[in-house]
């Protein structure tokens, strides 16, 4: 059995490891990084890019659909286009292997050993690596849980055959002529809504009175009202109960079951910490539930064993992870760190995308905030008219007696790159008259932020 021994060691390679990983290689400590499956992890294999790439490729082949059916409001015509849906994977599939050899390249660049295989606790400070040349024995003197997380699978849905989870969504042979979506959270209707538009006739199933639970109702508005747009068929207050004959099965409401006539049957119902296999229970690790407890500094119970990113609980989101990473190098290089975020923007893709930041109006009434609020409309925007994106808006929440700014959202064509802002904000304790008195350019959707300010402060300019 060969042996390693180093002072760091990082379980999983996706943006939480390997950020980790680099970072630590950056500061000179010495680090291996054990991987399964590709480097990158579910974010760049088979979640956040190439899933962003399917739903570009959806966009693109909408405006060309629309064109061809006379209803282009451009003046662009077009005559019938067609989707080569294999193409299109063919390309996703090239974006995802050269990030993968990014990351190989800067993991090497940091002087990172990378060891791919089954990672298996034998104590808090020693993992077997099972590859596929034989056991790898690693002894670390700190060592981070950055595994990641999973689908989660339905008893009453498995996955295989035409029941499948948002991996296999991404790497179809062909575009499916009707999809049934159960879930109605980000993942879903960010799939459904690219499939829609691809020429599937899609129906979302949602447990929950109404999608994107997490989000208000003002926020969501807009995206409910694309989908019917697109033709998308959203159950609310459903639940499935199993799949046959080409069907999805519902259970009965008022005594009428029914079904959903489904080629496919896409499972989007949320995702699990994936770490079946390896040997948690040789640690005395504290839970909440089934993701691992941390403390500020992503410390868990066991001395000199930290967790990150999804295993740890929401939210899972890969740039929570990777800022995670970055702050536990750090720590292990001695250097003085701790989890002091005000806020981690949050986005769905969807069509409008959905961008919130720090607390929405609800939130900072519950936590005893009295408040201002400032909401810009994209239909006053002169960027978002010359788009055709006059739909949504920017809001600002702010205490009221201090004007400083508690969250900011949007909802719109585009607004996910505003997150930035929004983030840099709150993190710096931006008051109204901050982002008011910032000089924002013309014409852009940014001036959005600046007149939602303005407005809370009672001069609004452009409404």
């Amino acid at each position: 059995m060969e042996e390693i021994a180093c002072k760091l060691l990082v379980i999983g390679a996706g943006p939480g490891g390997y950020v980790c990983a680099i970072r630590a290689g950056q500061l000179g400590v010495d680090t291996v990084i054990v991987e399964r499956g590709r480097l990158g992890g579910s974010c760049l294999n088979v979640g956040c890019i190439p899933s962003k790439a399917l739903i570009h490729v959806a966009d693109e082949f909408e405006v060309l659909a629309t064109a061809a059916a006379g209803k282009s409001v451009f003046g662009l015509t077009a005559s019938a286009p067609k989707v080569d849906f294999a193409k299109a994977v063919a390309w996703k599939d090239e974006i995802v292997t050269r990030l993968n050899n990014g990351v190989a390249g800067l993991l090497r660049k940091a002087r990172v050993k990378i060891v791919h295989g089954e990672a298996k606790f034998r104590d808090g400070k020693t993992v077997v690596v099972e590859t596929e040349t034989g056991l790898t024995l690693i002894r670390a003197e700190a060592v981070v849980i950055a595994a990641g997380s999973a689908p989660v699978e339905l008893r009453f849905l498995p996955f295989g055959g035409d029941v499948i989870s948002s991996t296999d969504a991404l790497s179809l042979p062909e575009v499916p002529k009707r999809l049934a979506v159960v879930g109605g959270g980000y993942i879903g209707l960010e799939l459904g809504t690219a499939f829609a538009k691809l020429g599937s006739k899609v129906t979302v199933v949602e447990a929950l009175p109404r999608i994107l639970p997490l989000y208000d109702q003002e926020l969501t508005a807009p995206v409910a009202r694309r989908l019917q747009e697109l033709g998308v068929e959203v159950l609310t207050g459903a639940k499935a109960e199993g799949a046959s004959h080409g069907a999805l099965r519902l259970a009965a409401a008022n005594g009428h079951p029914k079904k959903i006539a489904a080629d496919k049957i896409l499972v989007t119902v949320g995702r699990a910490p994936a770490v079946a296999g390896l040997g948690l229970e040789e640690l005395v690790l504290d839970m909440d539930g089934r993701f691992i407890r941390i403390g500020e500094r992503c410390e868990t119970s066991m001395r000199g064993v930290y967790a990150i990113g999804d295993v740890t609980g929401e939210p899972m989101l890969a740039h929570r992870a990777m800022a995670q990473g970055e702050m536990v190098a750090e720590i292990v290089a001695g250097l003085p760190r701790a989890w002091d975020k005000r806020c981690i923007p949050a986005i769905c893709f969807t069509d409008p995308e959905i961008v919130s930041a720090g607390l929405s109006p609800d939130e900072a009434r519950a936590a005893g905030h009295e408040i201002k609020v400032g909401q810009f409309p994209f239909s006053a925007s002169g960027r978002a008219m010359s788009r055709h994106a006059e739909r949504g808006f920017v809001r600002v929440v702010a205490q009221a007696d201090r004007n400083l700014v508690l969250g900011i959202q949007a909802v719109g064509q585009g607004v996910s790159e505003l997150s930035a802002a929004f983030g840099l904000a709150i993190e710096m304790g931006a008051t109204l008259e901050d982002i008011a008195g910032t000089i924002h350019a013309h014409p852009t959707l940014g001036e959005g932020l600046q007149e939602a300010s303005l407005k809370a402060l009672g001069h609004a300019l452009h409404i």
